[in-house]
């Protein structure tokens, strides 16, 4: 062991992150060479300017106790109370019966309960998980939800006509916010090693790559999900450092094939069902026993709303609101708190969202950054959807608010999620930056 060596395990003996050593050291190591190339230009000899580089540092204890305290592992606390203040908000739908469900407020309730249970194990494995060792495994992960998907087509379970549920010993599970999850581990994985994909070869494996998600969730049909899963990609695009020629590449093929993928569709018959759903969505009173009905009674609950709402004691089982616990959440929320507590709401959503937002950017490890940048828009996208699908600001679609709204399998998907989000956190005064610095 040379005397270098032996200084910086002195310094790491002190330093109680182990996770922190080698960056440590490498660091260090690199400093103290510089010194001692200094030292010798002086013309000193090397031995000598060594020592004198490891005198120059000072008391490798002292040096170790001041980087333990800079490199302790860290705790977002913030965005933990924020989760539990939503997941305490996501009971409110529940305690009254659910339209259309018989003894729905317990069975829902106690399942919620559960969801949770598992969700708080899922979070603390993957706080504690090292999220590095996910990187490389970006072929399983997209291959896992494509194998997915390909068995729910045979053995699928079929609910609000679509076949997208799996029975795994005797408990149902919803594959499209599985696979989606899977999709998004699989692209941070492919961002982060994007300069292997040097030639037209892999260059056209992309293009393959990006759209076939697309055309699932499309043949599901899942509409919502594929643009979950667009906007999630383009975002991690946008912020993953592509090489110009590449990216330029990439947009300008994907440009192409997103206009003649349209100009399919507009000659199929889902053309004519786009175009309802959205001339119903602009002119709902053209429909109102119809399509148009959902937006005039939307209308009615926030006219009806107050500031401080209407209390448990309503009736909406006569009014016929759909999914009061999943997808239209947040207007059984402000009909029932009013729109005080609506307000509040969106406060609390947004500060959440930011805060990982604001994460992302802490972190300068770019596997790490994509994980909290792809992230991000897996939670925002739905939860500013769902609002303002419920404001009748966006078209009614299948938009849930991740963690409030009703789902096991979408509650234990963010909490894995979230767990990965609060590992980036932790680790980022831990892990060696590796985001190019313009």
């Amino acid at each position: 062991m040379n005397i270098f060596e032996e200084f910086l395990s002195k310094v790491t003996s002190k330093v109680k992150s182990k996770e922190a050593h080698q960056m440590i050291k490498k660091e260090l190591y690199n400093h103290l060479q510089d010194l001692s190339r200094s030292f010798q230009e002086k013309a000193s000899s090397k031995e000598e300017a060594d020592c004198r580089a490891i005198q120059e540092m000072g008391n490798p204890y002292t040096l170790g106790e001041n980087l333990n305290r800079l490199h302790k592992p860290k705790t977002d606390w913030l965005l933990i109370i924020l989760f539990i203040i939503l997941a305490a908000i996501s009971f409110l739908p529940l305690i009254k019966e659910v339209p259309g469900f018989t003894n729905s407020g317990s069975f829902f309730f106690d399942s919620k309960i559960r969801g949770y249970m598992i969700s708080i194990l899922v979070i603390i494995f993957f706080i504690f998980f090292d999220y590095r060792k996910l990187q490389n495994l970006w072929t399983y992960f997209y291959g896992t939800g494509l194998m997915l998907h390909l068995y729910t087509y045979f053995f699928g379970i079929t609910a609000a006509s679509s076949k997208n549920w799996i029975s795994i010993f005797g408990i149902n599970v919803d594959v499209t916010i599985i696979s989606l999850f899977l999709f998004f581990l699989a692209w941070t994985g492919i961002f982060n090693k994007i300069n292997y994909f040097n030639n037209w070869i892999k260059q056209t494996s992309l293009f393959f790559l990006f759209w076939m998600p697309i055309l699932i969730y499309l043949a599901l049909p899942q509409v919502f999900f594929s643009i979950i899963y667009f906007f999630c990609i383009l975002v991690m695009f946008i912020f993953s450092q592509v090489p110009k020629k590449l990216a330029n590449r990439l947009v300008l093929v994907n440009l192409m094939a997103g206009v003649i993928f349209i100009g399919i569709i507009s000659l199929t018959s889902f053309r004519e069902h786009l175009f309802i759903r959205i001339s119903t969505f602009l002119n709902p009173d053209t429909a109102p026993n119809g399509a148009g009905n959902i937006y005039i009674f939307l209308s009615d609950i926030f006219s009806q709303a107050g500031w401080f709402g209407n209390g448990f004691k309503h009736d909406l089982t006569t009014q016929s609101i759909p999914s009061p616990h999943t997808d239209f959440a947040f207007p059984y929320l402000v009909y029932t708190f009013g729109w005080v507590f609506g307000i509040v709401l969106c406060l609390i959503l947004l500060t959440f969202i930011l805060r990982i937002s604001i994460n992302a950017f802490k972190s300068k490890e770019k596997y790490g950054r994509l994980i909290v940048i792809g992230g991000t828009a897996l939670f925002t996208l739905p939860t500013l959807w769902s609002i303002l699908m419920g404001l009748g600001i966006l078209p009614v679609t299948g938009a849930s608010i991740p963690i409030i709204s009703y789902g096991n399998s979408m509650l234990i998907v963010y909490s894995a999620l979230l767990g990965l989000i609060l590992s980036v956190y932790r680790r980022k005064d831990i892990v060696e930056p590796t985001l190019l610095i313009y």
